[in-house]
């Protein structure tokens, strides 16, 4: 399987550049905020949605460089995803990511928030300084569409009669729409036409889809070593996610497990179980497979490049991570 990091060596030197960055942009003038960027930001992620903004930058730009401030929608970008995985460990009350003891776990949950907002704050500030109106109402219905995805998977904890459609919509909420709008506004900056502009976007709404439904599924089928959480915490949470809903399906008796909120011994392991036992993590993968061949389809109009190539190669990466 190809790895991030080999997949993504054409854009190293701008994403090593992108943390140093992060790091001076956000701590310089608080001490505690500094120790909170030291750990989000040294917490080894895949910095996929900055790295998809830099790829989706020099596809776009020909053989010009990348300019500052290609760069700094990269980092705008980062910004938004990490305030939204604070403010989301705070709410979901996890101890890890990724491993890494979380900020509210390490701190407290008053700094967590405040680190959440203080990023969201100057990820908008550094926003309006790209003096593009059209970026800037891209990136802001970005942390529109977050907070109405923590709301909707907020409202529906615990529903067994969620529809997929609404599963998907909150998904696009919460991680495709920022892939899907930061890659249009990467094309924006580069002065793409129009349609190349709505093709950049649908590449990422599809990827990002993808690479969610992906998530889900490593829920029911990694390691708690690989996931850098305990498996199976969504359904513990009441998230159901696309393997459950298709299970329900085949499983009518996982619906009361799921309404009482496995408040019975044994309840969650059984539910656990009978996703397995059904066929709902594989119509999971068929599912992440339409959306990632969505997101390389949509690249077709771009010109031939070596990052059009790493763009597509990715939605196959994303897809493998489930093998």
């Amino acid at each position: 399987m190809i790895s991030a990091t080999s997949l993504f060596s054409p854009v190293e030197a701008d994403l090593a550049l992108l943390t140093d960055n992060l790091k001076q942009l956000i701590g310089a003038r608080h001490p505690i905020l500094y120790a909170a960027a030291e750990h989000l930001f040294g917490a080894g992620g895949k910095r996929l949605r900055p790295a998809v903004v830099f790829l989706v930058s020099r596809a776009t730009l020909g053989e010009e460089e990348i300019t500052a401030r290609h760069q700094r929608l990269a980092e705008i970008t980062e910004m938004i995803h990490t305030a939204s995985l604070v403010h989301d460990d705070v709410v979901d009350e996890s101890a890890l990511r990724r491993g890494v003891p979380t900020v509210h776990s390490s701190f407290t949950n008053r700094v967590a928030v405040l680190a959440g907002d203080f990023l969201f704050a100057q990820s908008s500030w550094y926003l309006a300084n790209l003096d593009n109106l059209t970026v800037v109402k891209l990136l802001s219905q970005v942390i529109m569409d977050l907070a109405e995805g923590e709301i909707l998977q907020g409202l529906n904890r615990f529903d067994s009669d969620l529809t997929l459609e609404t599963y998907l919509e909150k998904t696009y909420y919460k991680t495709a729409s920022l892939i899907a709008n930061s890659s249009k506004a990467a094309g924006v900056l580069s002065g793409a036409s129009d349609e190349i502009q709505e093709r950049l976007y649908q590449y990422g709404r599809g990827l990002g889809l993808a690479f969610q439904i992906v998530d889900d599924i490593l829920d029911f089928t990694a390691s708690e070593e690989a996931l850098g959480k305990p498996a199976g915490s969504d359904l513990k949470q009441g998230n159901l996610t696309a393997p459950v809903l298709y299970a329900l399906e085949e499983q009518p008796a996982l619906a009361a497990l799921i309404e009482r909120e496995f408040n019975q011994e044994g309840d969650w392991e059984k539910a656990f179980a009978a996703v397995h036992q059904s066929r709902g993590i594989e119509r999971s993968r068929e599912l992440a497979k339409h959306h990632a061949k969505a997101a390389a389809d949509a690249l077709d109009g771009l010109p031939a490049s070596s990052s059009r190539q790493v763009l597509v190669r990715l939605t196959e990466y994303v897809l493998g991570r489930t093998c």
